[in-house]
């Protein structure tokens, strides 16, 4: 099994054959990141990793959104496949939001990116008070 600096060694790797392609090749790094890492994708996946949910339930669970921003956040999960919407035949109509299994492949890097945050974030305070005290 390979240790954390290993691992460290082949992505960097891998990045920079990627960066030998030159600037004309297509970028899915920054295609993809730029949208799974905005401020909302990231806490509405992880909010229905736990299963479907309706509108109103993701908005209180996720209390600081506004409506609107959730709307198009869940308009752009879905275009890139990683949420399905489901309406119910009901009066009136219901819809349920929840994860596809692409979107589901996102919750363990997600998750290790959560730990990580946790676990650093001590130290990225520290470096940012240190940087504001200049």
């Amino acid at each position: 099994m390979l240790d954390g600096q290993d691992m460290a060694a082949i992505y960097i790797e891998r990045w920079n054959a990627a960066a030998e392609a030159g600037p004309a090749a297509p970028c899915p790094v920054r295609n993809v990141l730029d949208k799974i890492g905005d401020k909302w994708s990231m806490l509405l996946v992880m909010t229905l990793a736990a299963g479907p949910k309706r509108f109103n339930e993701l908005h209180r669970e996720v209390p600081d959104i506004s409506q609107k921003m959730l709307t198009q956040t869940l308009r752009d999960l879905q275009r890139d496949g990683y949420v399905g919407r489901q309406v119910f035949d009901t009066k009136p109509p219901s819809v349920e939001y929840r994860l596809t299994p692409l979107g589901q492949s996102l919750i363990v890097p997600f998750g290790q990116l959560i730990e990580w945050a946790n676990r650093s974030f001590d130290k990225i305070d520290a470096a940012r008070a240190d940087y504001d005290a200049r």
